[in-house]
């Protein structure tokens, strides 16, 4: 009997075919080696989270009644008021690895606004769930999209709020429907638009099972490679999940082992910046702006546009950079060779999920760019800030006809350090970890995972005013106090022509930093006191050790060639920090302070 060839998307499927038994197979082996990876996790914690949701439901109902009841609206309106839960991104998609939050939305009537949500929603929380399951809760309301973090009964769970036009928002509510949209603001249907898209792709894929699987290997293979984060440059999870989605409507009936193997070459070769469309864009009568090269300018520079399926369509990777293009279509490369070993056996699936060398190999040069700040709260407000501002220097060095790669890392790394006074916060500052706190571990931006620092770095936050905490720095003979760092690296890789052992007398960025420092500092974002910047540089053998993992090594320093003999010895020591980068060579301490001659990077 035929199958019936649907159409899956803009474009006619490529094949059909149904699997062969090495394909289901090899499905199998790839679906064990996720497994062994950690990600699935236990039915206990699957149901666990389910029934949370459930009772979040019931919360929901019960805020929007409490509202009404506030507002002395009549009881006929109480009653049919209703409200909603919604789920969205990886765990909507069914693509969450164990310990991953859950997105979730609640969707209210026209008669309770962002303002009642902070009021009210975490008071109905505490008493509705038992005693105890709340372990955290951290209210944003600085965020653009407004969120409550949460940590019940050891689930992470960040709660969103919209409202829509409507007087009641029934149980069963279809959040595809546009004409939801009437009436909505910005913010609002920004926030609609999560759960809007999530569902949408589901009904773009042929096999949601298949769709999952092969979603879950790509998010893992993206993570470890180092290529996974919007605000970096990246495509973050939702826009990998239509990458996949795309693959998966050309081969309809393929495995999942298929997909990701289809997957490196086809959206690795494919013809950028012709889009990635799931479905031909729709038109609607409350004409929001949608993604049009054609209608606006700026759409016309995205460089590997991967757009939205729900109505406005947008693109999902505008922040990607001609270096993160290119580092990304070298990783699809790569992730290719190894899929065509792994078909022909040559290659097992865990060889596809092996850990980038970002630090250990990858680059000889390095800039640090340092924020600090004198209290947590202050540090994660203006880590945020900084971390939503570091493409454009990346953007800036990709000017420099001396740089052939500038590659900014993913993660940021948030260390606590112990301060006198304002020299010791000045060396940290120039990457001197000799004050770092020796019982606070050093974690990265992605685990900490701060509502405050995430919602500002995404741009989806107001300038804010932070507590004042414990601001001020003890002077000597008094405790030291807690300063907070956050510091993100961006690996230097040289033009070509320029990378030889004495080519970096070349390299000045020390314009390109200043610049950019001083339109941070600028900001309404930045204190003068409480916050700090500054941008340093450093050898690949001088890295800080927290930046690599357990059994990875630092490199280490090469013999020195000897310099041609009719050079002085002088001039062969304009290392690094004659060329305009701070050149922090190692100590017992790992890092050594400049001296000031050699602050020709410094932007202070």
């Amino acid at each position: 009997m035929a199958v019936q060839q649907r159409q899956w998307g803009t474009t006619p499927s490529i094949s059909w075919t149904i699997p062969t038994e090495k394909e289901i197979a090899q499905d199998k082996e790839l679906t064990d080696e996720l497994k062994r990876q950690g990600q699935y996790e236990a039915p206990g914690e699957t149901e666990k989270k389910q029934q949370l949701l459930i009772q979040l439901q019931k919360i929901a109902v019960e805020f929007v009644k409490h509202v009404c009841r506030k507002n002395n609206l009549p009881q006929s309106i109480i009653n049919s008021a209703g409200g909603k839960i919604f789920t969205y991104g990886s765990y909507r998609l069914g693509a969450y690895a164990p310990g991953s939050d859950i997105d979730t939305l609640v969707v209210a009537p026209r008669h309770v606004n962002r303002e009642d949500f902070f009021e009210h929603m975490p008071s109905i929380l505490e008493k509705m769930l038992p005693p105890g399951a709340i372990e955290e809760m951290k209210p944003v309301p600085e965020a653009y999209v407004p969120i409550i973090k949460l940590m019940i009964s050891g689930t992470d769970i960040d709660l969103n709020f919209t409202r829509l036009a409507v007087s009641s928002v029934p149980w069963d509510l279809d959040v595809k429907d546009t004409n939801l949209l009437r009436g909505l603001d910005d913010r609002e249907l920004r926030a609609l638009n999560g759960p809007r898209v999530a569902d949408e792709l589901l009904q773009l894929v042929p096999q949601k099972k298949t769709f999952r699987t092969a979603l879950r290997a790509i998010k893992l293979w993206a993570q470890r490679r180092a290529v996974y984060g919007n605000i970096v440059g990246f495509p973050g999870g939702v826009a990998w999940g239509m990458l996949v989605a795309r693959v998966c409507q050309l081969y309809p009936q393929a495995t999942g082992s298929v997909i990701v193997m289809k997957f490196f070459r086809i959206i690795g070769r494919w013809n950028w910046p012709q889009p990635i469309l799931l479905k031909e864009s729709e038109d609607h009568p409350i004409q929001a702006r949608v993604w049009n090269p054609r209608l606006y300018p700026t759409d016309k520079y995205h460089l590997m546009p991967i757009i939205t399926p729900a109505y406005p369509a947008m693109c999902a990777t505008h922040n990607i950079g001609p270096t993160t293009k290119k580092i990304i279509i070298q990783e699809l490369e790569r992730g290719g060779d190894i899929t065509d070993k792994i078909s022909f056996g040559r290659l097992q699936w865990k060889d596809l999920f092996t850990k980038h060398t970002y630090f250990t190999k990858d680059y000889k040069y390095y800039l640090s760019i340092i924020s600090g700040s004198t209290s947590k709260d202050a540090q994660a407000s203006w880590s945020g800030f900084v971390e939503s501002k570091v493409r454009l220097l990346v953007q800036a060095l990709e000017g420099q006809g001396t740089i052939g790669v500038a590659r900014l890392f993913n993660k940021g790394f948030a260390r606590e350090h112990r301060c006198n006074d304002e020299d010791e916060i000045e060396a940290v500052l120039r990457g001197d970890m000799q004050y770092q706190a020796t019982d606070v571990k050093t974690e990265t931006t992605d685990k900490i995972n701060d509502p405050l620092h995430n919602a500002i770095a995404q741009g989806n936050a107001d300038a804010t005013a932070v507590a004042d905490g414990n601001g001020e720095i003890a002077r000597n003979g008094v405790e030291p106090h807690a300063f907070y760092t956050t510091t993100y690296y961006v690996g230097i890789e040289l033009a070509q022509g320029l990378q030889n052992e004495y080519s970096t007398k070349k390299l000045d960025v020390s314009a390109e930093s200043r610049d950019w420092k001083d339109q941070q500092c600028r900001t309404a974002n930045f204190e003068e006191g409480r916050n700090y910047l500054n941008i340093a540089a450093t050898r690949n053998y001088d890295l800080p050790l927290d930046v690599f993992a357990s059994g990875e090594e630092r490199p280490t320093r090469a013999k020195k060639k000897l310099p041609p003999k009719k050079a002085s010895i002088t001039s062969q020591k304009r290392n690094l920090s004659a060329s305009g980068m701070e050149d922090l060579s190692s100590t017992p301490n790992e890092m050594k302070r400049p001296r000031a001659d050699e602050m020709k990077l410094s932007t202070e």
